[in-house]
């Protein structure tokens, strides 16, 4: 485990309410405890990327969120607009039906559109919606995401009926292996919970609790 923990956490406020005032504060936040990045809907991808110009902290979007049940190619003009936007890291939502339903070329395609947007300009994660898979489902998204050049994948949206949990992230990390990151996302809100899912196998967190997380180390 890395001696600052900051560094593992994406700051993240993905709320449909949120203010200019609340993504200013977002940004402080990062820049004051050196996160990674800070996690933002596409609207505010300007605002955090001219807020944290000249420093470390990455500006991390997403898309196809938080439902994942839109288009490879709508997918793919979100990615790239985001980059134009200055985003750095896009977390994408997988296509969930399709991959439930067994249309698997599809979901390889829909993280392809993206990856394929990203290539040399932004790390992608993709996210699968652990709590609506079953472990067998979940081996499979994340050896698709993992065979269509995604960074990482991720838990949780946050938005459906369930988060990360040392189980789940376990799974992921044992399917993708050693060479790819994983995103513990959506519930986790304490330093201990942070720990539990970096032994479990994350290198990086997504949370909203960030400086409540590292004031506790």
């Amino acid at each position: 485990m890395p001696n600052n923990m900051a560094q593992m956490i994406d700051h993240t406020l993905l709320k449909p309410e949120v203010t200019k005032e609340q993504i200013l504060a977002l940004c402080e936040e990062a820049k004051g405890h050196q996160f990674a990045s800070v996690c933002v809907n596409p609207a505010w991808i300007e605002d955090a990327a001219a807020l944290l110009k000249g420093t470390d902290v990455k500006v991390c979007t997403v898309i196809g969120f938080p439902l994942g049940a839109s288009t490879p190619d709508v997918k793919a003009f979100e990615t790239k607009d985001a980059i134009d936007k200055g985003a750095q890291e896009v977390d994408m939502v997988i296509n969930i039906g399709a991959l439930k339903s067994g249309n698997l070329a599809l979901v390889e395609n829909d993280i392809r559109a993206v990856t394929a947007a990203a290539k040399g300009k932004a790390l992608v994660k993709v996210i699968i919606e652990t709590c609506l898979l079953s472990d067998e489902e979940k081996k499979v998204a994340c050896k698709i995401a993992k065979k269509a050049g995604a960074d990482f994948v991720k838990t949780s949206t946050g938005f459906s009926n369930g988060g990360a949990t040392e189980r789940d992230v376990k799974l992921m990390r044992e399917a993708v292996g050693s060479q790819m990151g994983v995103k513990a996302s959506g519930g986790v809100r304490s330093h201990e919970d942070a720990v539990k899912m970096i032994n479990a196998g994350a290198t990086r967190i997504g949370t909203s609790s960030g400086p409540k997380i590292v004031n506790m180390q």
